[in-house]
């Protein structure tokens, strides 16, 4: 049986699932198609040898999770998998974090400047406090070719916000330069490592039996930071948080 496969038991049931989640499950389940092909549509970071000191700046915003979830990340999922491969990079808690909306992918030398951050951030300013705060629903981990990931399922509301952010960031001729495969129905995830070196087997059954294992109470995202930094959020600079209304 196919790694893939093995993981497929790990799933969420679909019949307790609202149709929205179940649209978001479908995205998330082609995107993991695409990557057991080869045949990614959407832009992935590239590994490094040294990720705290990679000069690829992105500009983006993000949710910084409550202390809770992150001993909860950092116990149940991140120590299990550094106890079998150490030398992958493993996000510390306080660089762990939830994309919320991409405006511009990591890049050396950076495809932003001082000009483009105060525009950037006067949308934020004008759309994310008008906007709900919103339950995610993490269900299963998902193996990338360079990193791994907890993913969720989520309110509508994360389309509404990202839609609008989209509609003020072609204003000011600003949009997102990120690649997706799915234009509807973003779902939430986190990454947890990213890959040094090619990941044993092992190391592959413990993500199926963490994945398998994922039971999350629904988690509120209040907040939306906008942020410079590398992939891994380190040299990092918060130009605003904004929070959603309840």
């Amino acid at each position: 049986m196919t790694f893939s496969k093995i993981l497929d038991q790990g799933k969420m049931s679909l019949h307790d699932k609202t149709p929205y989640q179940k649209k978001q499950i479908e995205v998330i389940n082609k995107i993991e198609r695409q990557i057991n092909t080869n045949s990614i549509k959407f832009s992935m970071v590239t590994p490094t040898t040294d990720f705290d000191n990679d000069q690829r700046m992105c500009l983006t915003g993000v949710h910084f999770p409550h202390e809770k979830l992150l001993n909860i990340i950092e116990n149940n999922l991140i120590a299990p998998l550094r106890k079998i491969q150490a030398n992958h990079y493993y996000y510390s808690q306080d660089s762990l974090h939830l994309t919320i909306k991409n405006v511009r992918t990591v890049s050396s030398p950076p495809n932003f400047d001082k000009n483009d951050v105060t525009k950037v951030k006067i949308v934020f300013d004008k759309v994310i406090p008008k906007h709900h705060q919103f339950k995610a629903y993490f269900y299963r981990l998902l193996l990338f070719p360079s990193n791994l990931a907890l993913i969720g399922t989520v309110d509508p509301e994360l389309d509404k916000i990202i839609f609008d952010l989209n509609e003020n960031l072609d204003k000011i001729n600003f949009p997102d330069d990120k690649q997706y495969t799915n234009n509807k129905y973003f779902f939430c995830n986190t990454t947890l490592v990213r890959f040094i070196s090619p990941i044993s087997e092992e190391f592959k059954k413990k993500i199926i039996n963490l994945s398998a294992n994922v039971k999350l109470d629904p988690y509120t995202i209040d907040s939306v930071s906008l942020i410079s930094g590398n992939a891994v959020l380190k040299k990092r600079q918060i130009f605003g948080t904004w929070f959603l209304s309840i």
